[in-house]
């Protein structure tokens, strides 16, 4: 690759592949870019469309633009950007949102665990304890 700094990307883009592919989901993938329709970098992580970044000059307010209008293009309910830390593996890297998908994505949350608990009160209970275990 001639461009040194897209390389770079690209290969950002190829660990966060990996690190969702073995994390979260086995049928995550890179997308193939679409211009002006561009439906994010990676798909796979679950209802979002994420930007991979890689940058030396980290710019929160145009990622975070870019991930919410190709979130919409992706047909996707939340955008994010996975922002590359210096010095850092690919697990440590930021998940970056604005405040108000955030809050979009935690009543949801919200709203589909008390879904849960009361239909099916123990599989919620199993599945909270399995969450609460794996933070520790």
């Amino acid at each position: 690759m001639a461009n040194p700094s897209k390389a770079k990307g690209t290969a950002f883009e190829s660990l966060v592949v990996a690190y969702l592919r073995d994390h979260h989901n086995s049928a995550t993938h890179r997308n193939v870019q679409m211009g002006a329709k561009d439906i994010g970098d990676i798909a796979g992580y679950y209802l979002h469309a994420v930007e991979a970044k890689a940058e030396k000059e980290i710019t929160l307010s145009s990622y975070i633009a870019q991930a919410n209008r190709e979130a919409t293009h992706a047909g996707q309910p939340f955008g994010c950007a996975v922002v590359k830390r210096r010095m850092k593996g690919v697990g440590d890297a930021y998940v970056v949102r604005d405040l108000a998908t955030d809050v979009r994505l935690m009543n949801r949350l919200r709203d589909m665990e008390a879904c849960l608990q009361s239909v099916a009160p123990a599989a919620y209970a199993l599945v909270d304890r399995q969450h609460r275990e794996a933070a520790a």
